[in-house]
């Protein structure tokens, strides 16, 4: 009986939602095209909130006395599932765009879409000079007080659990002294897993840990720093595993 609710209710929710994110979504790239979205920020906060509240997930998040939101930082979390930007979106309160594959910005319309909202092209296949241009877009925008988040992971959590990060975002901060913020989603994987389609009644929970300062840290340390970032992300996320063991539907 449970099971049946569930399906119901996770088919009327991705209808409402998708009605939503294709009406509202559609209006955004259109005001995107007269209006600088960099300039315009709080209709895509409230869209990105509201494609949470029309899927069903409970919100909160939690700022630690750390955490400075003054400063322009690279905020680096998990990665769980296709509704992570508009978590992090809604949680973060800073102007913050993300990193896309350059491939995506051929896409007609979503290219354009990605390019006019300020998003940091990654080359599909590295190379030393792509990299070097893409560590020079996200200086810029950094410059200019654009925050970013990066999914350290580099793609999405299977299990629940926190993926080892990566670490070229972490050689970026390093190099030219750029905060990084530790986040954590807290009950992502509950709420929806990737690979099925249940939207479950959970509540999300963002963590948004102390700004970390890397303008003294030395290269020699940047996989400490890695490790560090990591153990913090990951520390409630297990927790919250542990005490609140996942089935996968």
């Amino acid at each position: 009986m449970k099971r049946a609710y569930l399906n119901v209710r996770s088919a009327l929710l991705w209808a409402i939602s998708g009605i939503h994110f294709a009406l509202v979504g559609t209006s955004l790239v259109l005001l995107g095209a007269v209006v600088d979205p960099r300039k315009n920020d709080w209709p895509q906060r409230a869209f990105f909130r509201n494609i949470l509240r029309l899927a069903g997930a409970r919100f909160e998040v939690r700022r630690a006395p750390g955490f400075d939101a003054t400063r322009t930082s690279i905020f680096i979390c998990n990665h769980v599932n296709l509704f992570d930007p508009f978590v992090i979106y809604s949680a973060v309160p800073q102007f913050l765009r993300g990193f896309e594959l350059e491939s995506h910005f051929q896409v007609p319309v979503y290219g354009w879409m990605m390019g006019r909202f300020g998003n940091i092209p990654v080359p599909d296949a590295p190379s030393r000079e792509g990299l070097e241009i893409m560590t020079q877009r996200a200086k810029a925008a950094l410059d200019y007080g654009v925050s970013l988040v990066a999914f350290a992971e580099g793609s999405r959590t299977r299990d629940g659990h926190v993926q080892p990060f990566k670490k070229g975002i972490f050689n970026l901060a390093q190099r030219f002294g750029i905060p990084i913020v530790p986040v954590s989603m807290v009950g992502s994987y509950q709420f929806f897993q990737t690979g099925y389609w249940m939207l479950h009644p959970e509540k999300i929970t963002v963590y948004i840990h102390d700004t970390i300062d890397t303008s003294q840290i030395a290269r020699s340390e940047v996989d400490a720093l890695r490790q560090r970032v990591q153990e913090i992300v990951s520390a409630p996320v297990e927790t919250s595993l542990k005490d609140n063991p996942v089935q996968s539907f």
